[in-house]
């Protein structure tokens, strides 16, 4: 974490930085999980090293975090289905939000499927073949003003902010998750966080096995 990322958030409160930073509202669930019968994976993973992943982006003041979030799994598939990695436009679902977070007109996502929840096992047999959008607590400032690391620090399960596992590992920390923020490079580890995998709650750390999902294969491309 950069000393430009402290001089911008330093002077708001923990429930200012919230409301403009954490906007993540719960989407309608579904039942498919083509993972589910998936019985090997990789031992790591890291996405961005097969092309899958664009540069960290900034939200800024916008609390459209679930935009960066959906935007980035599917950037994700599309390199997977396609062979090209595309930076592909938040502002375009921002615009077309109807939720009342950030107004606009009514567009949905053609297909998406669901984590099972509190599962990280499933999670990981998802993050194994895409990029996987999640939602976690990130309105603790632990997490706000994380650094470098794998972060074990205190959070709950208000999911509050919507982030994208790009990964996982093991190192002389433990096991982790890969994740990718769009609150800029100069947050976290040049704008990513490994998080605490295989804990013992059930939902992950920060709630990160309670709401997972992903964009379904069918890419079109306008």
């Amino acid at each position: 974490m950069s000393n430009g990322w402290l001089v911008m958030v330093a002077y708001l409160t923990n429930e200012e930085f919230k409301t403009s930073r954490n906007r993540y509202k719960r989407a309608p669930s579904t039942a498919l999980f083509r993972y589910q019968n998936v019985t090997a994976v990789p031992s790591t993973m890291d996405w961005r090293k097969k092309g899958a992943v664009t540069s960290v982006k900034d939200q800024g003041q916008c609390g459209c975090c679930w935009a960066f979030s959906a935007v980035a799994a599917m950037e994700g598939i599309t390199q997977l289905k396609t062979g090209k990695l595309i930076s592909l436009s938040e502002q375009e679902l921002v615009d077309c939000d109807t939720s009342g977070e950030d107004q606009g007109c009514e567009a949905k996502i053609t297909g998406h499927e669901d984590v099972p929840v509190n599962s990280e096992t499933a999670l990981l047999k998802a993050v194994a073949n895409q990029p996987i959008s999640v939602a976690i607590d990130a309105g603790g400032s632990d997490f706000q003003f994380h650094s470098s690391g794998v972060f074990t620090g205190e959070c709950g399960t208000e999911l509050d902010h919507g982030v994208t596992a790009v990964g996982y590992g093991t190192n002389t920390d433990g096991t982790n998750w890969l994740v990718k923020n769009s609150w800029g490079t100069s947050w976290g580890e040049e704008g990513y966080i490994r998080m605490q995998r295989d804990v013992a709650a059930k939902v992950g750390l920060c709630g990160m096995a309670m709401q997972a999902s992903y964009p379904i294969a069918n890419v079109e491309l306008h």
